[in-house]
Parts: structure tokens; sequence; C-alpha cells
């Protein structure tokens, strides 16, 4: 939930790519929330998610794009941050693109419709990050083995990288301390298979689960999934992992939560370290609701400032909550958050997020077990531009314009864009035209096959209630 993603690619930290983020009652990602991570997608809420906290609080968001992880929100004193194809699109949904706006009733299953789509219930399984020789798979076993390497008598880490990723929401929202009400829980943000299941939207939501089995030192990778945008930097699969230490004061006397805190910063220095050599590195306070004394460790790369984790120590509620405890005074932990492909992106020089899913030997075969190499591109096919104008529905979610054009372009769509938007003075109604940005990475697409698309896109928003211009 640190991370919890995006799946975002690391960016700078200056005043042009800084995003500010006012006001948004809480946004959840993950260690107990901060899927830890920049996942590849930042927090676990998504970016339309959080502009309508803002606008639910008569706000406005101001930013420009930027990467950063669950815990990498420029965080205000209430916030709690949030958090397709391969095979040319073809397949049909079955299930229909729920236009409704609200969090699914876990007393009341009449009528539910799940809106996991064939295309992301086909990435269910996959497991990029135990794939041999794949970036995701290098990065996570270099974590793993410093982990292991910082083992002792009272803490040797576990991992834990093959937990199913339908999760109940109690253990996905609730234990980790998001509130009932808040926007990550909407259908429109999280992949319900039913109002009580839902797919994995950080991997904290195997925290309270293991702390519960006794586990009391362990690291958790897997695949998270969530209704997000499109564009080189965001896909509805990312891969998250966090690590979780529990201190007994049996075993340590004199526990303070100075000296956790030391010892977090000791552990993730070391880590970092190993990831990107010697670097400098400074940490900024930062705010996550399932943690206090909360951080983001940032390393200067490449000439600018990179957000890489977020981390903290666990809130005392989170602990009790798993049967440990009572918290002050007594058991305390830490916890951090990163997400996989922002670290890959930025180490291997991976342009497009939609490479890691490609099974191109060109790709594939440039890397190896245990080494950061840097991508070369093997070839950069013309784009087809699509735009499609509509009269919004009376229940509109962003989102669900971007889950219909995943749903029949896959892998084939490289971005969808809002270009113009207008509101009719006289009637009220909103109009909005996006251009959507069709390329393929591995060949040429002939007009016929995106014309076929785009009809299929156009026809899925007609169904949904747009009114096509």
């Amino acid at each position: 939930m640190y991370s919890n993603m995006e799946t975002r690619p690391l960016t700078p930290r200056n005043a042009k790519t800084k995003a500010v983020w006012v006001g948004l009652g809480l946004l959840v990602a993950s260690v107990g929330v901060f899927s830890l991570a920049n996942s590849g997608n930042k927090a676990f809420l998504s970016k339309s998610a959080v502009r309508e906290g803002l606008r639910a609080h008569g706000m406005q968001s101001t930013h420009t794009r930027t990467g950063s992880s669950s815990f990498s929100i420029r965080q205000h004193p209430n916030s709690i941050f949030g958090i397709s194809r391969l095979h040319g699109g073809n397949a049909q949904s079955t299930t229909r693109v729920q236009s409704t706006s609200g969090i699914p009733d876990p007393n009341n299953a009449d009528g539910f419709e799940s809106n996991i789509s064939p295309s992301i219930a086909e990435k269910v399984g996959a497991q990029l990050h135990l794939q041999q020789d794949h970036p995701l798979n290098i990065i996570k076993k270099k974590i793993e083995a410093y982990f292991d390497s910082m083992s002792g008598d009272n803490h040797k880490f576990k991992s834990f990288d093959d937990l199913d990723a339908y999760v109940s929401t109690q253990a996905c929202f609730d234990d980790v301390l998001v509130p009932p009400d808040h926007v990550s829980r909407k259908i429109s943000d999280t992949f319900y298979k039913s109002p009580t299941e839902v797919l994995r939207t950080h991997t904290s939501a195997h925290q309270t689960e293991l702390l519960r089995k006794g586990e009391r030192a362990f690291l958790v990778t897997g695949d998270c999934f969530r209704r997000d945008e499109i564009d080189a930097s965001h896909y509805p699969v990312f891969h998250q992992m966090e690590g979780v230490k529990v201190f007994d004061p049996k075993d340590t006397p004199n526990l303070s939560v100075d000296m956790v805190v030391e010892d977090l910063k000791k552990h993730l220095e070391g880590m970092v370290k190993v990831i990107f050599g010697e670097v400098e590195m400074r940490w900024v306070d930062a705010y996550f609701p399932f943690t206090h004394h909360s951080m983001e460790l940032e390393v200067f790369f490449n000439g600018d400032w990179l957000e890489v984790l977020g981390c903290g120590v666990m809130q005392e509620k989170i602990l009790e909550s798993s049967g440990i405890g009572p918290g002050k005074g007594e058991h305390m932990a830490w916890a951090f958050g990163m997400g996989l492909e922002r670290l890959a992106m930025v180490l291997f020089e991976i342009p497009d997020i939609r490479l890691f899913w490609s099974k191109d030997a060109r790709f594939l075969t440039q890397f190896e077990d245990g080494k950061i190499t840097k991508f070369k591109p093997f070839s950069k096919y013309p784009p087809c531009y699509k735009d499609v104008s509509f009269w919004l529905p009376e229940k509109f979610e962003e989102n669900d314009v971007f889950a219909m054009v995943r749903d029949e372009a896959g892998d084939l769509v490289e971005g969808v864009e809002l270009i113009d938007q207008f509101t009719h003075p006289k009637t009220n109604r909103e109009s909005r035209c996006y251009r959507i940005n069709y390329r393929s990475m591995e060949r040429s697409l002939t007009n016929e096959e995106v014309d076929d698309i785009q009809l299929r896109v156009r026809d899925k928003m007609t169904a949904y209630g747009a009114d096509l211009r």
C-alpha cells in the first residue's frame, strides 16, 4: 500500500513535477495500506478517485504528472493515499461495465455483476515477478537476498510471493484501516468478484493474515489490480513488494519508537545500496494512516531526486487486531512498501509499462538473472489516433472509459487522453472527447483492425449510456 499501484515510473521531485494534492480525506495505499509502494501505480487510489475526492470537498487538484509510491503523494495532514491484453484484444467481455458509482453492499449480492472482464481475469496468476530473467524477478531476488542477509536470531525474513490475488474486502480494506466510505472501495476503482471479494489492490491485503499466523518478519510480493487510466506508466496489473518486522520487548530490552525507526532506516538504506549502488539518500517526512513516524526515502539518481519507497512504524491498532500487543510500550513493528515496475522502468530504462507483459524474444532475451542491464529498443511502430466524442451519461466514471478501451484493444492501446470537454450553456450537459492512441510494440497495425477495435469501443460506450457525437 505504500506503494500502490501504480506502476508509475520514478520521477524527479522538483517544482515542475511535484504533485500537489490538497484535502483528500484518507488516501490508503499499503503496508497497511501502503501497499507499499510506489507501485507501479501510486498508492492504490486512482487519479480519477483522487479528483472525485477533491470535488466532493469543493476543491480542485493542482498538479503535473508525477510518479510516486502510494507512500509518495505530497500528503495533506488528513489524507490517506491511495492506489490489456497481450493477444490482440479480441476477447469479448461478457461482463457489463458498471456505471454505478457506489460501493458494493457486502450484505446484498442480489443483482450484483462482477466488473472483472476476461482480459483482466486471464492475467490473474501470470505472476511476472516469478518468471526467471524477467526484470521484475531480477529486482525481487536482489531485495530478498539482501533481507536474507539481514536476518538474525530473532528475525529471519520469510518471503511470500504466491498468495492468492483474490482477497476479502475485510482483508483488503477494513484490516488496514481504510474508511468504510472511502473512494478506493468504489467499483469504478477496484475489481470486484462479489460484494465481499476483490482482486487485491495492494499486497498489504495479506498483512494481518500473516501476522495472525505468527509471522514476525516477512516480505510479500504479488500482482495487484486496479482500474486506472491508460498511458505508458499505468496498467491495470502491477506488482508490489512490502516488508514487515515486528519487535518483541522480550527480545529487545527498553524497546522504543526511536529504536524501531533507527532499525528501519538501517535496513532500507542498505537495500537501496544493493539496488542503486552508492548514491546519496535523504529521508522526507510523510503521512500514512496505517503508520506513524512515516517517511519516504529518496535517492539522487541520474541528476535528480527520486522517490523510492514509503515506510513507517505500524499503527498499534493493526498490531492489536492481529493479536499482537497491546501496542505502545510493548510490541512494535515497522513496514515499508514499493512498486517493482517503477523501479524496473528506471533501472532498466524501460519506456513503456506494457513491455513487461511482452512475449517477444527481442525483449525477454535482453535480461539475465542477477544483472541490471539497459533495455535496447528493438522497434518503434507508427501510432494510429482515433477520437471519440460523447455526451456523458447520468452516472459517469472516467475509469469506465479506460476499462472499455482496454477490454477491446488490450495491449494495442498506448494511451487515452481527454483532449476536449464542453458544457452546454442551456442543458448543462457535459460533452467530452477522448483521443485513443493505438500502437503495437511488436508490429504495424492495419487501418482495418484499428477501425474494427474503434467500432467495438463505440458500441460498448453506447451500451454504457453515452450519447455519441
